[in-house]
């Protein structure tokens, strides 16, 4: 059995954890709140810019015309794969590298083979994990929740935009976590680049003869690229989301473990006190009887 100074130092050590967790439950909750503002706010940006774009493109050439609509043969991927900088938030970073190495092994497995297959790694995570499982990653962009502003995502987005039209990839897919609340979070793997011709889900399409001003190709020209942005920007602000959540529900339950374990430490601490003390006076009683 465990001495008493033993159990009170591990006393001490949970209760110093613990106030650790609880503080960093409150930090990742008023994190959360801005986040999440953020991200409602996008969402209805996002989906009216998508439907704008796939509602001018139905029908028209000029879309199909765009170098970011051309489909090559599959010979270079590029995963853009969206993670934290830290850790403590559960299984928040584990699961999307797991999704997309998945992906990876179901739809590239020859192209992953022969080292055809790079990771875009935004989030410290994500690039130490793939790398960690022998892929190539690119880590240039890696820093962006440092400083998290749409400058930043525009720039990752702008390169790799400009890979895609040079040639250098003929595909690039999104992998990313989706907020949906606290407590959840829903991996999402999307095709970014080529730009797909179908509607998004939830997105409306509405046949309708325009005139346009000042042309239709450069209307589209012009909506393309920044949907492109937007989209990464969103998947970006929904991953900064789903962290601040994942996290805050990682604290609460260690709080809560720790509380338990603190139970259990305090009804070891007083069983071994009262052991002692039985102990204590059974060797006065004895040491009284040898008197008399």
């Amino acid at each position: 059995m465990a001495s008493l100074k033993e159990v009170r130092n591990r006393i001490v050590s949970v209760s110093s954890t613990q106030q650790i967790t609880k503080a960093m439950k409150m930090v990742a909750a008023a994190k959360l709140r801005r986040a999440q503002d953020n991200i409602i706010q996008m969402r209805p940006y996002a989906q009216k810019l998508g439907e704008m774009l796939a509602t001018v493109s139905a029908g028209s050439e000029s879309g199909a015309d765009s170098p970011f609509s051309k489909v090559r043969p599959v010979e270079r991927v590029l995963m853009v794969l969206i993670t934290s900088d830290r850790g403590l938030c559960g299984a928040f970073n584990t699961n999307v590298i797991k999704a997309a190495v998945q992906h990876i092994e179901t739809n590239y497995p020859v192209l992953a083979s022969r080292g055809q297959v790079e990771v875009l790694a935004i989030g410290k995570r994500g690039a130490e994990g793939m790398a960690r499982r022998g892929y190539k990653v690119n880590s240039t962009y890696q820093d962006i929740f440092t400083r998290l502003s749409f400058v930043g995502v525009k720039e990752a987005a702008e390169m790799i935009m400009n890979a895609y039209e040079a040639g250098q990839y003929d595909r690039v897919d999104l992998v990313f976590n989706e907020f949906k609340n606290v407590a959840t979070q829903i991996i999402r793997t999307e095709q970014f680049l080529p730009i797909s011709s179908e509607p998004a889900v939830g997105q409306a399409v509405v046949n309708t003869s325009y005139t346009y001003e000042p042309t239709e190709a450069e209307i589209i020209n012009e909506l393309i690229p920044k949907s492109l942005k937007i989209k990464l920007y969103r998947g970006v602000l929904e991953s900064n989301a789903s962290e601040h959540g994942a996290r805050m529900t990682a604290m609460d339950k260690a709080t809560e473990n720790a509380q338990e374990l603190l139970k259990e430490l305090k009804l070891v601490y007083n069983r071994t006190r009262q052991a002692a003390i039985t102990k204590e006076i059974l060797e006065i009683v004895g040491g009284a009887e040898a008197l008399v």
